[in-house]
């Protein structure tokens, strides 16, 4: 390689994220602004036909703070629309029809805002807490939803909290301990901790950290597993040895995010996530949905969102270790989103590809763009800083 001549990786993620950003600005965020949002009350709409129009399904609790998330990081790509206005129609929405009296989130309401499912999970919790830092700092107004946070932060520790030390998934103490919802909560603690004021949100952090690393980790393997007993036994059944690809990567790069906030091996735990997940789990370029604890093939589909995570993961992983195998897995990742994003009306994406590599013709998830745009902020970033 010549002097001063840019790796073929980088080249290529460069190519990504020009093709990606402009898909993003030209057609994702223009598409999404105008049919992905309740014109009456600006609730954002759960799916969108492969047409373009909205369905009328029943709205989860977590698609209005990811697509806060989602057009909040508008601006940062040159997106001109009216973002603010989106936001705060988004979160007037969602707090009005999702926020229940003990200040926790319900899980589900239909169309009007009635709501069909009052349950509360630790899931739609995190989530609510990531969309409310991402408004912080678009709508420049953090020490407002700090305080929102703060009061859900303490909801949380009072309605989810297990004797064990880590979290319930829902309100019923009898269910199993589960790392995804941790995983989220940690995300957002992160995103927290960056922008807010109060040192509880790094000890949160912290913690989560912890259980990742002593609980949710297999000391054997060094997989993550997904769902636990109270006493941090596997779950009995298939459940106890799911290993999901798209979580390893989506943990593995929080665990490097958390590098400088917590003492201990993370980047060797994350590093060995990745080797996992990219070894075991990516099959015909793709990263598929579950394996099983002794890494063989669970679910050989592959959804749209995994092939997110592991952009972001190595990408991460690139920037800390300089290491090419890094951004070469990177430019892999980036490429494998295209024929995702090919679709009849620009700016959708298809969710599933089977392991023929056929893509499945079905409904854009709102709950996807969260994903997509979380990846194209970190590839815009890596690049920036290469």
């Amino acid at each position: 390689m010549a002097i001063n001549e840019k790796p073929a990786s980088k080249v290529k993620l460069a190519a990504a994220r020009t093709r990606l950003v402009g898909w993003l600005t030209g057609s994702a965020y223009p598409l999404w602004a105008h049919n992905g949002i309740d014109p009456e009350n600006g609730g954002f709409i759960e799916t969108l036909a492969q047409n373009g129009a909205g369905l009328p399904h029943p709205r989860r609790a977590r698609v209005h703070p990811r697509q806060i998330y989602a057009f909040a990081q508008a601006p940062g790509f040159g997106w001109k629309g009216d973002v603010r206005r989106i936001l705060q129609r988004g979160t007037d929405y969602f707090t009005t029809h999702y926020l229940r009296p003990d200040g926790v989130f319900r899980t589900l309401a239909g169309v009007d805002g009635a709501p069909l499912d009052d349950r509360a999970v630790l899931y739609d919790q995190a989530f609510a807490l990531l969309g409310y830092a991402a408004a912080a700092v678009a709508l420049d107004a953090r020490n407002e939803f700090e305080r929102r946070a703060l009061d859900l932060r303490r909801a949380i520790e009072s309605r989810f909290r297990a004797s064990n030390g880590a979290f319930h998934s829902g309100e019923n103490a009898e269910g199993f301990i589960e790392s995804n919802p941790h995983m989220h909560l940690l995300e957002a603690c992160l995103a927290w901790a960056e922008t807010g004021n109060d040192l509880g949100w790094t000890d949160w952090a912290r913690h989560l950290v912890d259980l990742a690393m002593q609980k949710f980790i297999r000391h054997d393997s060094g997989a993550l597993g997904e769902s636990f007993t109270a006493g941090w036994q596997p779950a009995p059944g298939i459940a106890g040895r799911i290993v999901e690809p798209g979580h390893q990567f989506e943990w593995a790069w929080l665990l490097l995010r958390s590098q400088s906030r917590h003492p201990g091996p993370l980047r060797q735990a994350a590093l060995r996530l990745i080797a996992i997940a990219e070894q075991s789990g990516v099959h015909n370029q793709v990263a598929i949905n579950a394996l099983l604890d002794d890494f063989c093939i669970h679910d050989p589909n592959a959804r749209f969102w995994p092939q997110t995570e592991r952009l972001k993961a190595a990408l991460l992983a690139a920037q800390l270790t300089g290491e090419e195998k890094y951004w070469a897995m990177a430019a892999a990742a980036a490429t494998s989103f295209f024929p995702y994003l090919e679709t009849p009306v620009a700016g959708l994406w298809l969710d599933v590809q089977l392991p023929t590599g056929e893509l499945v013709d079905s409904p854009a998830p709102a709950s996807t763009f969260y994903h997509l745009v979380g990846a194209i902020v970190a590839l815009d970033k890596a690049l920036a800083g290469a």
